[in-house]
């Protein structure tokens, strides 16, 4: 694996594909640590790393892709945020509402509750699009 080297500004300042199966996870999480790191924001770390990872695993799980981009931008000097593209635009996020004996099914309800904001974007033409980004943006400000 290639160090990460974020642009102090951008988006998205760090991109690349990966296997879609649950250790991406791992890789992931030390992906956006080394980011914040890099742009000081250490704080976030923790926050932000459980974020992708969630946002992998919903991607392992409810998507048949074989690979999967996982992205760490800064898209403003006040926000960051952690994105995963797959294939499979027809198979969209639904903020689930999971039972008490259910073992799945909060991954998004948890990024809900932690992120300052999250959603899709679909790649490619309107009419065939080829693929989606499922993201989650946190504030660099202590106001979150």
């Amino acid at each position: 694996m290639t160090p990460v080297q974020p642009a102090s500004t951008g988006h998205p300042a760090y991109s690349q594909t990966f296997p879609c199966e649950p250790s991406t996870a791992a890789t992931g999480r030390r992906l956006v640590r080394e980011a914040l790191g890099v742009w000081h924001l250490g704080d976030l770390a923790d926050v932000a790393a459980l974020t992708m990872s969630e946002l992998i695993a919903n991607a392992v799980t409810h998507t048949p892709c074989r690979s999967i981009r996982l992205i760490v931008g800064r898209p403003s000097a006040t926000r960051i945020r952690v994105g995963v593209v797959d294939r499979a635009p027809s198979r969209l996020p639904v903020l689930g509402r999971a039972g008490e004996d259910e073992e799945s099914g909060r991954g998004l309800l948890l990024i809900d509750g932690i992120a300052d904001r999250w959603g899709y974007d679909l790649h490619g033409p309107n009419r065939r699009p080829w693929g989606k980004e499922v993201w989650a943006e946190l504030s660099t400000k202590g106001d979150r």
